[in-house]
């Protein structure tokens, strides 16, 4: 039997940077669920199972950090990593108080999110 996939949920309102996310994760051996919007994410199939999130702060409607709050609240316990194209020392801050396992900045190293992906799930 092979070796179980992590997943790993990708929240952008950037279908391209989205989508090349998505793809890197599935190149490193991970499964990736892409989702447009912290409401569509929040909206999913509470059955599959989520082994972390890779988030952006500034979406459309919800921000990430509001969805990190939401997600909390509901009792799941996800590692976060936020990805922003801000630069904005208030930001990372309230993040990094949130609890995110990493922050990083677009345009981002491929090998930086795949290392915060790892120590996400312990790999």
């Amino acid at each position: 039997m092979g070796k179980l996939r992590r997943t790993v949920a990708v929240v952008d309102d950037d279908a391209s940077l989205r989508r090349s996310v998505g793809r890197l994760l599935n190149a490193y051996g991970f499964s990736a669920i892409e989702y447009a919007s912290a409401e569509a994410f929040l909206r999913r199939d509470p059955e599959t199972p989520i082994g972390c999130l890779v988030l952006d702060i500034d979406l459309g409607g919800m921000s990430g950090i509001e969805l990190l709050r939401r997600v909390k609240v509901a009792g799941l316990k996800l590692p976060v990593i936020f990805i922003t194209g801000l630069e904005d020392a208030r930001l990372k801050t309230e993040a990094e108080q949130a609890g995110c396992i990493a922050y990083l900045r677009k345009p981002f190293a491929g090998s930086a999110l795949i290392d915060a992906v790892k120590r996400a799930l312990g790999s």
